[in-house]
Formats: structure tokens, C-alpha cells, sequence
């Protein structure tokens, strides 16, 4: 969902893209047909080599990730393969190719602090993943500044909150599921208690950030540095859903809490000081304008695939 984004306000920027996806498919939206597809698995390191040293990109953004926290846990195998594997990789191609790649972005998550840091996490603290997707996303963060400090790569990472907008279809997930019940008439459904506290961006957010963080990796002080992006208001699940219902005028759909999730942590946000003094970042949707784009995305989408009248 982020890539696509991304690769919009590539196109839009100007840039020729070439864009590495796991399956060969033919993409719907009219703008991601401007690309060069390269059908090639992060796994396959001959295949990622071999797409960096044909095409010999000056910038490679790193979002290709198994980013599900309950399909790590239940397939951690093939998580660590595409999350830690994957990054190893496509570092690996850029190290080769080092004459033409100029600068590596690589995609990271509050989740690699890990649930011995107390929040506001900032970018000084130790990665203590514990979970599957919580470890192998403190892997990659690791891996990426061992090839930077190492071997010279120039690679930054962004380490983002949840992340929402149009085209996530992990409906597992709170934003679009919620407002996919709410056009359908359904509860909302919370699979924890509804307390965890969490932190959000917008998708466009999270890309300017993306945007804004390779343009300045020319300077070889932001090399094998971390930041954090976020839109630093810490907000619990139920009160996520609640806004979402409010916006959306639903307020007769309440929500229906099952108290079954596992694992989950109580409080996870972050302080984005660092990317506002160095990047001079900051998001430029409040949570409400994210989610009323968002919820104007889905809506159109439901309309176009028939499940609403």
C-alpha cells in the first residue's frame, strides 16, 4: 500500500521507476502501468542482484516486507526469510552496484523498539523486538546500519506508526476494517480489549517522509541514521474507532469488543523531534483530514467491487 503511494509521487516528481513486486500481476490503477515491473521474490538474491545491476538505480527505497504482526506469529519462518533475508539482499545488490546506487531508504516500524522501551520511543533507544515481526524488523533496522557503517552503503531508515490510508486491504486491520463495517451497516469489531495505545501516520504523510529522507541522504551525516514519523498523538484503539464512526456518521454501530488478541503491547508511540529538526518533516494531515480521504477512498472502492448498493 505504501510502495503504491510512493511510487505515485515518484511519477509525479518525475523519476523512472522500477518497482520490484513478488507476483506477476497486472496493476489496475492506470499510473502504476508507468513503471518497469521486475517479478522477483526480496528472497531470491540472484533475481535482486541482477534487477539492481540491470537497471542500476541511483535511489532504492526498501519497503518490501511481510508487514502482518499476526502472520508473523503464526509463520515466523517466513517472515525472518522476506523481513531479514529480503533486507540482506537487496543490501547486498546495492553494495555490488555501489558505483550507481547513490542512496538506500529503508522502511522501518515503532515495532523494533520492542516492549522494553518505555514510550515516547526516540531514535537513541536499543531495538528489543520480542515478537516475530517485532524481531525481524529490529533485524533489518541492524542489518541496514551494519552495510552502512561497514561497507559504506548510504542507507537511512524510517521508522513509521501505524500507517493508514487507501489501498491497505488487510482488512485484519483496524482503519480499513472499521470503515468497511461502517459503510456495510456492521459493529466494528475490536479483537483486544481496545485500550493499547497507538500511534498513526497517513500514507501521503509517510511518503513525503520517505521523499524527503532521500533527498537528503547526499549528505554523508545522515548516513546509517534512524527517524521517526509519526503524527506524535498517542490514541486508543476504541477511540480510533470511535472517530471513525463519528466521521463517517455511524454512531448506532457499536463497536463490538472480544478481548481476544495476544501479545499485544499496552503503548507504543513515538517522538519525531529528530526528523523535524534535521528533515524539517512534519505531517501535513491532522488524524481527522487522514481518515476522511481514507474514508473517501474506501468508499469508491467498495462501490467499484460490489459490496455496497
Amino acid at each position: 500500500m505504501v510502495g503504491s503511494w510512493l511510487i505515485r509521487d515518484l511519477l509525479k516528481a518525475g523519476a523512472t521507476v522500477i518497482a520490484l513486486a513478488r507476483k506477476q500481476a497486472t496493476p489496475s490503477d492506470p499510473a502504476l502501468q508507468n513503471v518497469t515491473w521486475v517479478w522477483c521474490p526480496i528472497e531470491d538474491r540472484a533475481g535482486v542482484e541482477r534487477a539492481v545491476r540491470e537497471h542500476r538505480p541511483d535511489t532504492v527505497f526498501h519497503l518490501a516486507a511481510q508487514s502482518l504482526v499476526g502472520a508473523a506469529r503464526t509463520d515466523p519462518w517466513q517472515t525472518f526469510e522476506t523481513n531479514i533475508r529480503g533486507t540482506y539482499n537487496l543490501l547486498e545488490a546495492c553494495r555490488l552496484n555501489g558505483g550507481a546506487v547513490k542512496r538506500v531508504v529503508v522502511a522501518s516500524s515503532d515495532k523494533a523498539y520492542g516492549p522494553r522501551n518505555e514510550p515516547p520511543y526516540t531514535e537513541d533507544m536499543p531495538l528489543q523486538g520480542r515478537g516475530p515481526y517485532e524481531v525481524s524488523k529490529s533485524c533489518a533496522d541492524l542489518v541496514a546500519q551494519a552495510y552502512c557503517q561497514n561497507h559504506g552503503v548510504p542507507v537511512a531508515i524510517l521508522r513509521c506508526g501505524n500507517v493508514f490510508g487507501g489501498g491497505d486491504l488487510n482488512w485484519s486491520r483496524i482503519v480499513p476494517a472499521t470503515i468497511r463495517c461502517c459503510f456495510k451497516g456492521e459493529r466494528p469489531v475490536i479483537r483486544s480489549d481496545g485500550r493499547s495505545v497507538r500511534d498513526y501516520i497517513y500514507v501521503r504523510d509517510a511518503t513525503r517522509a520517505y521523499l524527503r529522507l532521500a533527498e537528503l541522504l547526499s549528505d554523508p551525516r545522515l548516513h546509517g541514521q534512524a527517524f521517526n514519523v509519526s503524527l506524535e498523538r498517542p490514541i486508543t484503539v476504541l477511540e480510533v474507532v470511535n472517530l471513525i464512526r463519528e466521521l463517517m456518521g455511524r454512531r448506532d454501530l457499536e463497536p463490538e469488543i472480544q478481548n481476544v488478541a495476544q501479545g499485544e503491547m499496552r503503548a507504543e508511540f513515538m517522538s519525531t523531534k529528530k526528523a523535524r529538526e534535521i528533515l524539517g518533516w512534519r505531517p501535513g494531515f491532522t488524524l481527522e483530514e487522514g481518515l476522511r480521504e481514507t474514508i473517501a477512498w474506501y468508499g469508491e472502492y467498495l462501490k467499484g467491487a460490489g459490496e455496497l448498493r
